[in-house]
């Protein structure tokens, strides 16, 4: 077996600076890459075969197996306040269909453009707009989740004999449970501008169709939580809904924040604290989450003002948030660091709940050197006084 690097003193750091923060006494703010799969298989640094995300998508063996190298990677390369180098508790690899597969299962086409992510194309026509009503509410396994349970069951068995550098595999991962959200899937399957006039034009269908929505996710991810094994009901609701970043505070509590309750009510018991992904500026309905649903951790995008956001929720609140991916791809080290400084030394003074990252996803093709200067500027600059 190869050399390996020791992370053991990076991992007791690490360990002892997340425990501090979640005890308030931490002082340094950490910082977590948004790494994800787009950016280990569309990166030619990484993928140097060119396996586009058709072969990986429509292959469980070939996924499982860069499942397996992307874990190595970026345990090894991507710098953060993580454990790194071979995992004490066993590696995790996922079960990967990016953002498209709640479309993909409702029946829309899926795409496979060259040198990009996968999505899935709008299906819900003017002149059609009604059909899924007409076909009941899907299998939670039937149609797309029917290969999604294929990958799965591979992935569980190819786990049973596979190890990397010597450790094996502990931890299988799936979305499937969770969800991305009922108005950022209808905007999928009608497209976000149709959908955005049916509020207005044909408000009876828009109500329809979201509780058509509603009712086929909440089925959906407690069918997978059982088979998964993991409880139905949480203490604590999480989620996304990128998409709501389009609506007014107005249009979010009275054409969303119901359909949020709802799946709130039915998955969990709301006694624990909850998060939530928001990518985009939805800044302005944290509030409302906060309040209605008990979320108190926000992963946010761009833009943001992070002072604000801080000062606005209040210190028990927990914000992720940071340069905007852009720059992080493009921009000169120094342009990081700069950027880094302006929002870490606005951020210190009002908040000890920040969380230093990416806003957000850090692309492909970005170079290693600039995630490592996002991380450099956050030893350098995210130190309290």
């Amino acid at each position: 077996m190869k050399q390996l690097p020791d992370f053991k003193e990076h991992n007791r750091q690490t360990r002892q600076l997340w425990e501090d923060f979640h005890k308030g006494v931490h002082q340094r703010v950490p910082m977590i890459a948004g790494v994800s799969d787009r950016y280990y298989v569309l990166n030619p640094a990484t993928n140097p075969k060119g396996v586009s995300f058709y072969d990986y998508s429509n292959d469980p063996d070939l996924m499982f197996d860069m499942q397996c190298a992307f874990s190595e990677y970026a345990r090894f390369h991507i710098p953060g306040d993580h454990e790194m180098g071979v995992p004490e508790a066993g590696w995790t690899v996922n079960v990967d269909f990016q953002n498209y597969y709640e479309a993909a299962w409702y029946g829309c086409q899926v795409c496979y453009p060259e040198g990009e992510v996968p999505f899935a194309v709008p299906m819900l026509g003017d002149d059609n707009k009604e059909q899924l009503f007409a076909q009941g509410l899907p299998d939670p396994f039937g149609g797309f989740m029917s290969k999604a349970k294929e990958y799965y069951d591979r992935f569980r068995e190819r786990m049973k004999t596979r190890t990397i550098l010597g450790q094996r595999i502990t931890e299988l991962g799936a979305w499937f449970t969770t969800t991305d959200g009922p108005f950022t899937v209808a905007c999928e399957l009608r497209g976000a501008d149709k959908l955005c006039v049916d509020i207005y034009e044909d408000p009876d269908f828009y109500h329809q169709l979201m509780d058509y929505l509603t009712e086929s996710m909440i089925q959906r991810m407690k069918a997978w939580r059982k088979y998964m094994g993991q409880p139905e009901i949480t203490k604590a609701f999480g989620f996304a809904d990128d998409s709501i970043m389009l609506l007014s505070r107005e249009m979010y509590r009275e054409y969303v924040l119901p359909y949020h309750k709802r799946m709130a009510q039915a998955l969990s018991t709301m006694e624990e604290r909850g998060g939530v992904h928001l990518c985009g500026d939805a800044t302005r309905h944290f509030k409302t989450l906060r309040d209605e649903l008990n979320i108190y951790s926000f992963d946010t995008g761009f833009p943001v003002d992070h002072r604000a956001l801080c000062q606005e929720l209040g210190p028990e609140v927990v914000i992720q948030g940071g340069p905007r991916a852009q720059l992080i791809q493009m921009g000169s080290r120094e342009e990081i660091r700069a950027e880094s400084k302006r929002i870490l030394d606005e951020v210190k003074p009002v908040s000890r709940t920040f969380i230093f990252r990416d806003g957000n996803d850090i692309p492909p093709y970005t170079p290693l050197e600039n995630i490592q200067a996002l991380y450099d500027a956050c030893l350098e600059f995210g130190r309290y006084e």
